[in-house]
């Protein structure tokens, strides 16, 4: 799909995201416990991006599924950026071609007209991607400084909507950069992150904003049971797939994805042999859902949610006044 863009008609979308407290509310939660862990917040304001930042520095062809109309909101104007480092975009175009860093590349001809399209950016490691190059380029000038990412935001995708897909929803992501980055610190940061999201909600319960210990049971005392089933992501190698139990289902739920950033991303960036990059991702709807007990997607954003509902939560309040 295209979209036309206009720059008179932007607004600022965190200023008004107080008419969905809910969401709102998980995300202030989670955005603690990330600087609980010393992470440091990413911008996140720049929902239109290029397709380069979105999709080729992350080593994802140009001929992926992903990259069609049918998955993605193109726009028509501006229809292109012009504004690459073009050192850079010759490094990735070489690393898509044919390979490096061990790798073989994926043997086809790139196009630079395709990495220039702009977009509404489909996952917030659009962002990663500019954060991290960075990060390369400063180490190139000085020494290298290990980093700590997280970003909440929202992302947009041409999907057709139902009770768990919007076209446009929020995504939570964080990364690490560091040396000597395994796998193994990948899983210990997860269980520590979701660990610290079960002691919030059991802080938040004692407060009374849930009704009962079995509520309690069933929504939060699975988040501390993770387990991780390999997967498959363009950008991540290995790449796993998150599960938590959830107690109330008496099954194993997926919760996210994560992986350690591939050389065919990282070394074109600038970054030496020896620096890694351990990521993960998951959306704010899901456990905003299971939270409030919501089962529709709708009841959260959209003409569907109940105004009722919204007046009574003192978020609501915020600019109403």
């Amino acid at each position: 799909m295209y979209l036309s863009y206009f720059h008179s008609e932007l607004i600022d979308i965190d200023a008004i995201e107080f008419i969905f407290p809910y969401a709102h509310d998980v995300k202030e939660r989670i955005k603690n416990i990330f600087r609980l862990m010393n992470f440091e917040e990413m911008p996140t304001n720049k929902y239109v991006e290029s397709s380069f930042w979105n999709f080729d520095a992350l080593f994802q062809p140009q001929q992926h599924p992903a990259r069609d109309s049918h998955d993605t909101f193109f726009l028509k104007a501006p229809e292109t950026t012009k504004q690459l480092p073009e050192d850079y975009v010759e490094l990735v175009k070489c690393v898509h071609e044919s390979g490096g860093y061990g790798s073989r590349g994926y043997g086809y001809e790139w196009k630079r007209e395709e990495a220039n399209k702009n977009l509404l950016r489909t996952h917030t490691t659009a962002i990663s991607s500019r954060m991290l190059y960075a990060l390369a380029q400063h180490a190139k000038q000085q020494s290298f400084t290990p980093k700590k990412y997280f970003s909440i935001d929202r992302v947009f995708r041409n999907e057709a909507v139902d009770r768990t897909h919007l076209a446009e929803f929020h995504q939570i992501e964080g990364l690490v950069c560091d040396r000597g980055l395994t796998l193994g610190h990948l899983i210990g940061v997860l269980q520590d992150f979701f660990s610290r999201l079960v002691m919030l909600e059991e802080n938040a319960y004692y407060h009374g904003k849930l009704k009962s210990d079995f509520e309690m049971h069933i929504l939060f005392s699975g988040m501390d049971k993770l387990k991780f089933k390999p997967a498959y992501n363009p950008y991540t190698e290995p790449s796993m797939e998150i599960f938590s139990y959830h107690e109330g289902l008496e099954k194993w739920v997926e919760i996210g994805n994560s992986g350690m950033f591939r050389p065919e991303m990282l070394r074109p960036m600038g970054f030496s042999e020896d620096v890694n990059v351990i990521a993960w991702g998951l959306s704010l709807e899901r456990p905003t859902m299971i939270l409030y007990g919501i089962n529709n997607i709708r009841d959260l954003f959209g003409h569907k949610v109940d105004l009722g509902l919204i007046k009574k939560n003192p978020l609501c309040l915020i600019g109403i006044r």
